[in-house]
């Protein structure tokens, strides 16, 4: 347990540090067009991760009825795909319950419906670290983090083919680039160490 945590804390010590050399890096560009799978794909393979292995615990916490209320009209709005409407009424909801890990995961879903990678990132990032750091819904944090690292590396390879960088950008590129590729097999290690192997059955 105790070799998890630590690995778990590498993980997001390495994506932060990445986060803040990105935000550092003037040469570094806004996201690329969208390309790729569409969001509806990414969030189902999010969802997808999350569900409970066998014998494995998924405990929902209690909620006040008003964030009840509003995670209702989030689903509602994001099967009529009104991405917009479901980020206002999450929003709402945070507002109410801002550490509650499970909101802020769906709000990062709804960001990657949004296109924006960047916040579900965060979001994900945020959520784990108020969360159980185990289970279903840690795997959820890590696969959103995972695909905000994927879109990354196109941003950077879209870069490098846009421009021809010299000195200090191109240290700088190559600097975020490796960051990318150690993050995103950190991300992978995070999400499968999110699920606890218990005892073998005789």
């Amino acid at each position: 347990m105790i070799r998890r945590r630590l690995r778990h804390a590498s993980s997001v010590a390495c994506v932060c540090a990445l986060a803040g050399l990105l935000a550092a890096c003037n040469s570094t560009p806004p996201a690329p067009e969208w390309t790729g799978p569409a969001p509806e794909q990414l969030v189902a393979e999010i969802r997808a991760a999350g569900k409970a292995a066998v014998d494995e615990l998924d405990v929902q916490p209690l909620r006040d009825p008003m964030v009840e209320d509003l995670r209702v009209k989030a689903a509602q709005a994001e099967r009529r795909r009104d991405y917009a409407e479901a980020a206002t009424a999450l929003d709402q909801a945070l507002g109410l319950s801002p550490e509650d890990p499970a909101l802020l995961q769906e709000r990062a879903e709804v960001a990657v419906l949004l296109k924006d990678l960047d916040k579900a990132g965060a979001l994900a990032r945020r959520a784990f670290e108020t969360g159980a750091k185990v289970g279903p819904l840690c795997r959820r944090h890590w696969a959103t983090i995972r695909h905000q690292l994927v879109f990354r590396q196109r941003a950077l390879q879209a870069q490098a083919a846009a421009r021809k960088l010299k000195g200090d950008k191109l240290a700088q590129w190559e600097r975020a680039s490796m960051q990318t590729a150690a993050a995103l097999i950190d991300a992978e290690q995070a999400q499968a160490a999110c699920t606890l192997t218990g005892p073998p059955r005789y």
